[in-house]
């Protein structure tokens, strides 16, 4: 047996006993040690660097790591091997980005906007947000020797006379603590709980001041998880926080994931990242922001893509992935809190957004609620960008929809120095066309130094490039210098961050190789608009409206998006950006009974279109592979100075 300590910046040494043989990649995830990965140890994409401090391992030099870096230690943890005790240091990035927990000032009118705006475009469509929760003070004669009326029976009568109904329904648990809540308040409490068609559900007895009674909506993203506590009798906003996904050291897309699911005890390990390790986490945190107990919640919506969805519940989904593409749920009734071990109230139920297909999901379905496009007259288009991208065409007559295989490009995979949105990550980007020389804007406080180089930071550096002939259609670089390197096989590079100027010591820059795997990406999202377009017998001059939804698309520059030929060549003007609509459709979900009712609708009334066996696809594919595409008449505007 041999023994790896594993050293986490900033954390606490982690030590684990092991067979000389076993992977340290999958060491790590064995002991929850959170080691970045995007890839899932298929070593492409050279982010899971780890240093050795002490012992050996072996492990080949890798192309990702110089022959200096390898001498001082670093190696790829998807590629060693233990041979025996060894010390080795984990950086602090996908740990980082997991525990960075963000809680969202609710003052902040930025904040709030997405959700009155959904909330007022779905009143004027005829749906209102009211639901049948309700609380209610009660106050009952104490027993005594002359009165011996059992509790449940005068806790029921009290019940019936304030609020009108013939029934009350008193669940297992409740009634549990029904007798001691009851003389802890001396027989004047205030009971929370659902009207239903035979009368009224108890499914909280508190202290009479206790008064919310709270719904939690939440977006569930490859990436990143997102949620908002809200009043679920006044609508009022209580509190807003997100953090990384815990399932992020398992791989960055949804098909590693899937494949990790699928060993021995994979699934188990997906759902604790997601439930235990992520959301309720979060929920902990928001419910002391908002000063309310976890069984405060009374209702928990969900929005997630199909994987995700499957992940959250503990379903296996390995047949997402293989065809014909089957999920094992499109929708689902009856889950509680209890049922997946949220912090929540137990009985609360759980809403989860109806999936459409194996690759479009209930964030979509969410998100198309949200946005109002199946109420429009308007031909609208409706793109949510992240780790995947979903697109939807149509209006109130027809909805049709696909997912495109982008890859995990949009959030720095696949990308010699592309990151998350973190501090540190480059997020916007100009190049002067003259002197080559960029500008950048930096995620992070005043003076914050580069790290690397996020989705919305690649997406406006392409474009600059291309835009200053500093790269070529295939994106080939065919200028020189200073800025511009090439390795020792004739490779070039632009450096935007010189070493001495980095957080890290190492320089942040772009490759040919990183330029074509974005470009497989951005051709990926232009042909299923393409496609999309074509199965309905539809051009891109029919496009009305195109709103652009997701975690990137907050930093896209539409312009730049447009020159490389990743969204469509119509007027600037025609763009929206609507932020996370998935969320503000799970915060509908949650608040209105009619809201979910016509989330179901939706789904049920959208055609899925499957890329994969769609004719012609990849043609049209091949064709996005080019800056901004080969046939130039698609983009006129492409290449204008901004």
């Amino acid at each position: 047996m041999s023994k790896v300590t594993f050293q986490i910046e900033e954390g606490t040494p982690v030590c684990v006993e092991c067979n000389a043989g076993d992977n340290l990649l999958e060491l790590a995830r064995r002991v929850n040690v959170a080691i970045d990965a995007p890839c899932s140890g298929n070593g492409s994409c050279g982010k899971c660097r780890v240093k050795l401090l002490e012992g050996t391992v072996e492990s080949p030099q890798s192309r990702h790591i110089t022959g200096e870096e390898y001498e001082d230690g670093w190696r790829l943890a998807c590629c060693s091997r233990v041979v025996g005790d060894c010390v080795v240091f984990v950086p602090d990035i996908a740990s980082a980005y997991q525990s960075r927990m963000k809680t969202a000032d609710l003052s902040s009118p930025q904040e709030v906007a997405i959700f009155e705006a959904c909330e007022q475009g779905l009143a004027e469509s005829g749906i209102h947000f009211v639901n049948r929760f309700r609380s209610v003070v009660v106050t009952m004669t104490p027993p005594s020797l002359e009165d011996t009326m059992p509790d449940n029976e005068r806790f029921s009568w009290a019940l019936e006379e304030a609020l009108g109904v013939d029934k009350v329904e008193i669940p297992f648990p409740v009634m549990r603590s029904l007798a001691s809540k009851l003389r802890e308040h001396d027989f004047t409490v205030r009971v929370k709980g659902v009207l239903t068609e035979a009368g009224f559900r108890c499914m909280e007895i508190s202290d009479p001041e206790d008064r919310v009674i709270a719904g939690a909506a939440i977006d569930i993203g490859t990436t990143t998880v997102t949620m908002v506590l809200t009043d679920l009798e006044t609508g009022k906003l209580l509190a807003k926080g997100s953090s990384g996904n815990g399932q992020i050291r398992y791989g960055a897309d949804v098909i590693n994931r899937i494949i990790q699911q699928s060993r021995p005890g994979g699934r188990k390990k997906l759902q604790d990242a997601v439930i235990r390790e992520t959301l309720n986490p979060i929920l902990v945190k928001l419910c002391q922001s908002a000063g309310i107990t976890a069984r405060s919640i009374l209702q928990l919506s969900v929005a997630a893509n199909t994987t995700m969805n499957h992940l959250f519940v503990g379903v296996d989904a390995e047949p997402v992935r293989v065809e014909p593409y089957i999920p094992s749920f499109f929708s689902w009734e009856d889950l509680t809190a209890h049922d997946l071990k949220l912090t929540a109230n137990p009985l609360a139920p759980v809403r989860i957004a109806p999936n459409i297909g194996s690759y479009v999901g209930g964030d979509i379905t969410a998100g198309t609620l949200a946005s109002g496009i199946w109420n429009m007259e308007e031909m609208s288009l409706f793109i949510d960008l992240g780790t995947n991208g979903e697109i939807v065409f149509g209006n109130r007559d027809f909805l049709v929809s696909c997912a495109c295989s982008a890859g995990p490009a949009f959030e720095g995979g696949d990308i010699s120095c592309g990151m998350r949105a973190t501090d540190g990550a480059i997020e916007a980007c100009e190049i002067d066309k003259d002197t080559m020389e960029p500008e950048l804007t930096i995620i992070g406080d005043e003076g914050q130094r580069a790290v690397g180089i996020c989705g919305s930071g690649i997406i406006d550096l392409i474009s600059e490039l291309f835009r200053c002939g500093i790269i070529n259609a295939k994106g080939l670089f065919v200028r020189e210098g200073r800025r511009v390197l090439r390795d020792q096989h004739g490779m070039g590079r632009y450096v935007l961050v010189f070493p001495q100027d980095s957080e890290t010591g190492r320089e942040v820059s772009i490759n040919e190789v990183d330029i074509d795997n974005f470009i497989r990406a951005k051709g990926a999202v232009f042909s299923a608009i393409d496609t999309l377009l074509q199965s309905v017998d539809m051009t891109v001059d029919m496009i009305d409206k195109v709103y652009v939804a997701g975690g990137i698309g907050s930093g896209i520059n539409m312009k730049n998006a447009v020159n490389i030929g990743m969204f469509p060549d119509v007027e600037l003007e025609k763009f929206r950006y609507i932020g996370n609509s998935s969320l503000a459709g799970a915060y509908a979900m949650v608040m209105s009974d009619e809201a979910a009712a016509k989330t179901g609708e939706v789904a049920a009334n959208m055609t899925y279109l499957e890329l994969s066996t769609y004719p012609g696809y990849m043609d049209s594919f091949v064709a996005a592979c080019f800056l901004p595409h080969t046939d130039a008449r698609l983009f006129p505007h492409s290449r204008q100075e901004c």
